[in-house]
């Protein structure tokens, strides 16, 4: 989890509860600015998924390089095996 996560669920819960009080004292200002600063944090929660998405697929493909590169030096026939070897006549 990265800080645009952190920031943005920060974000949404602050504009939820400045919306909700809004609501209740019939400030419709209160209620617009809580209503914005909740979208903000979802999109800033948004980003930070995507950020963090990137991070895992890169993640993932370092690992299958890894895992594949080892593969291939097992299945190559080294030369000392019978596999390997050409009879000398």
């Amino acid at each position: 989890m990265n800080k645009d996560r952190v920031e943005g669920k920060m974000k949404d819960v602050a504009g939820r509860v400045e919306r909700q009080a809004g609501e209740w004292t019939d400030n419709e200002k209160m209620q617009v600015r809580g209503a914005a600063k909740q979208a903000e944090g979802k999109l800033q929660n948004a980003v930070g998924k995507l950020k963090d998405a990137g991070k895992a697929a890169l993640k993932q493909s370092d690992v299958n390089e890894r895992v594949n590169a080892e593969d291939e030096k097992e299945t190559a026939a080294p030369e000392n095996t019978r596999a390997g070897r050409r009879r000398v006549a």
